[in-house]
């Protein structure tokens, strides 16, 4: 089932904390038992990869009713009920949100200040008030721009010459740590369009091994199939080699993939979306616009020798 959003969570995180002090973690697992949650949704992670996605929303449900006054923090990582979360429980609430805890004048103010300068009209929801937490709306908006620069990436590669894409992608290699220097560590081979090899790299700064590399710039509806896949493959025995990458702008056909799996070398094909995710990850093509910090309080600096 879909892990609830942090304000449903809210009225289970509090009844948790009515029964003595606990931790994220230990209401998460709570939580997950009374959701008959699988092992798989328990382990979902934010889109960041950087916490799981049930801890993140019943952090929040807990620091919304911490600004509130409904939950106490008596010890670092350690939450538990209020004397006004008590009352409030004694009331057999329904449910509690962002909008019940406006009965609170120290959440009013904390809600104030938070949302002071937004860009919302009255109409829409305020960050306190969205669905999903602010690191769910961070992530979501990183993903929209990266889905994006992306298309634009694609885009550029595709108006650009086939000499210009060979380049760029002995750029990402090199970038991804092969080879070593521009100068030693890619070579020519071949011709541009002569359905053989379009580059080589070394695999180590070294040059103990090396990885062969073919190019094609095709329009996203046209897929490099099985015949093109094979044609570098033979090129590769050619060489006596037992490395390369195929790499294109738009995808692989079923076969084509099929066809790589049971070859005794070892080819790697980069379609067109893992292509640009590569060229974003490793600052090809790319730079950065803007950087945001996100600051969390430091625990230990509030520690007492």
């Amino acid at each position: 089932m879909p892990i609830p959003d942090y304000q449903s969570l809210m009225l289970p995180v509090l009844r948790i904390a009515s029964q003595g002090q606990t931790r994220v973690p230990d209401a998460a697992a709570v939580i997950a038992d009374d959701l008959g949650l699988t092992a798989e949704e328990r382990e979902e992670m934010l889109p960041s990869g950087r916490q799981r996605l049930l801890h993140n929303r019943i952090h929040w449900a807990k620091f919304y009713m911490s600004r509130a006054g409904l939950i106490d923090s008596p010890a670092r990582g350690r939450f538990v009920i209020s004397d006004a979360g008590s009352k409030l429980l004694s009331t057999n609430p329904i449910t509690i949100n962002v909008q019940s805890l406006k009965a609170y004048p120290s959440f009013v103010e904390f809600y104030n200040a938070s949302n002071e300068g937004s860009p919302e009209g009255p109409a829409d929801a305020t960050p306190a008030e969205a669905a999903v937490t602010p690191e769910e709306q961070i992530d979501a908006a990183q993903g929209v721009l990266h889905a994006a620069l992306k298309v634009e990436l694609l885009q550029r590669l595709l108006a650009q010459s086939p000499a210009f894409f060979e380049r760029a992608i002995i750029d990402l290699l090199v970038g991804m740590g092969y080879g070593g220097s521009h100068e030693d560590a890619a070579k020519r081979l071949g011709k541009v369009g002569d359905g053989g090899i379009d580059g080589i790299i070394d695999e180590d700064r070294l040059g103990l091994d090396r990885i062969y590399v073919q190019a094609k710039r095709y329009a996203a509806h046209v897929p490099v199939g099985r015949p093109e896949v094979q044609a570098f493959v033979g090129s590769l025995v050619g060489f006596g080699a037992s490395k390369g990458v195929f790499v294109t702008t738009s995808s692989f056909s079923t076969p084509a993939i099929d066809f790589v799996r049971h070859l005794p070398q070892r080819v790697i094909l980069i379609d067109g979306s893992r292509l640009a995710d590569l060229m974003i990850e490793h600052g090809v093509g790319v730079r950065v616009s803007r950087v945001v910090e996100v600051k969390r309080l430091d625990e230990d600096f509030f520690i007492e020798e």
